[in-house]
């Protein structure tokens, strides 16, 4: 029999997506099913339901110049950065009449299953909306932030962890060069696993994130003076500090740049250091802050290996749930390989957080990054 299944991407964007789709692509086709692009996120259900668009003209084929990077036998879409289907990161889905026409399309398309890719906040939204259309529904994570639970890793992930790791590195030369310090301000609006992983291999001397440091506390930032200051007795007259997003300001509340803030606070406080403890101190007392805010350059460039193979892996993991009639399912990477969870465990604990503005899957304080990190000397706040 053969199946009708829909896929689509919701969210931010990230490389990886692309291996996702071409996966299920691959496997669909190989099978003799029909594969539909639902372009936009939901966006494209609701063009479906309006008219504006004919299901037939969303079929996808692995060979064909319906698929974009498919020229001549070339298949590069592995390879590509963002999502050839296109994504929405907000919509209206609470009107009761938006999600009566996206039901509505789902079923005027006559699909068997849908497959989303997205991140912890679309794949509430999208869960509900299954369940109010009895979906055979498979939910595939994607988030640079790696906050998706269950899941040890999140495609997009490691390739932003790339991306920062290798900003790092160049900005350190500069650091060095003119004896400055490099505050750079990475993504994370609740989460630091990309502020700590990318900080790690960066070779970052000050980690702040959101986890560990909730808001820029008089003593964090003098933690801050002091570490730079001891790196002075070693020679170093320069120093990277990475900084998530998410941490808050003195007074609790959140800056668009962070690291602006910080780097104002520091200089303040490194004049007053030198004033009333002098010693090492002292080395402080013109010091230079730049800072570095990379915001979307986090969620381009080419996908890692690593972010292939497990888009690969989960694409495929997806459509063979569908095959076996297991639905409502996560697919997640766990232990070194590809597995599945039900999301009516995951779900609870994603609607709690989001409930108390908090981040479903966050650093855990005593987890060994946080402990590796530490080991190394790098500050990372008043961690115990």
């Amino acid at each position: 029999m053969i199946k009708r299944i829909g896929i689509l991407t919701s969210g931010g964007d990230c490389p990886g997506l692309n291996a996702v789709i071409r996966a299920v692509v691959k496997c669909v086709n190989r099978k003799g099913w029909e594969l539909y692009g639902i372009p936009f996120g939901t966006d494209g259900f609701l063009d479906v339901a309006r008219g504006k668009c004919n299901p037939q003209d969303l079929l996808l084929r692995e060979h064909g110049y319906n698929i974009p990077g498919i020229l001549r036998g070339l298949d590069i879409l592995q390879f590509l950065s963002g999502t050839i289907l296109g994504s929405v990161s907000k919509g209206n889905f609470n009107q009761p009449d938006i999600a009566k026409e996206i039901l509505y399309a789902y079923e005027l398309m006559r699909l068997d299953a849908l497959i989303a890719i997205g991140g912890d906040g679309s794949l509430e939204i999208l869960h509900n909306l299954a369940q109010l259309g009895n979906w055979n529904f498979i939910a595939i994570p994607k988030t640079i932030d790696n906050d998706v639970p269950f899941t040890e890793y999140a495609v997009g992930f490691d390739s932003a962890v790339d991306t920062v790791t290798r900003a790092i590195y160049d900005l350190t030369f500069t650091a060095a060069s003119h004896e400055r310090v490099m505050i750079v301000q990475v993504m994370g609006r609740d989460a630091g696993h990309l502020g700590l992983n990318s900080g790690i291999a960066g070779g970052a001397d000050v980690i702040l994130i959101p986890e560990l440091v909730p808001q820029l506390s008089e003593a964090i930032v003098e933690g801050c003076c002091t570490k730079i200051a001891e790196l002075t007795k070693t020679g170093r007259r320069f120093a990277v500090v990475v900084i998530a997003e998410g941490v808050k300001n003195e007074r609790g509340e959140k800056e668009k740049n962070i690291a602006d803030r910080l780097g104002e606070l520091m200089t303040l406080k490194a004049q007053e250091l030198c004033q009333t403890k002098s010693g090492i101190f002292c080395n402080l007392s013109s010091i230079e802050t730049r800072v570095t805010v990379l915001g979307h350059l986090q969620r381009s460039g080419t996908p890692s290996a690593n972010d292939r193979i497990m888009g690969t892996a989960f694409g495929i993991k997806a459509v063979k749930l569908i095959e076996q009639g297991i639905y409502s399912q996560l697919v997640i990477w766990r232990y070194g390989e590809v597995d599945h969870i039900s999301l009516e465990e995951v779900m609870p604990i994603v609607r709690e957080a989001h409930k108390n503005n908090q981040c479903a899957a966050p650093v855990q304080p005593d987890c060994f990054m946080v402990k590796t990190a530490q080991e190394l000397g790098i500050y990372l706040g008043n961690v115990e």
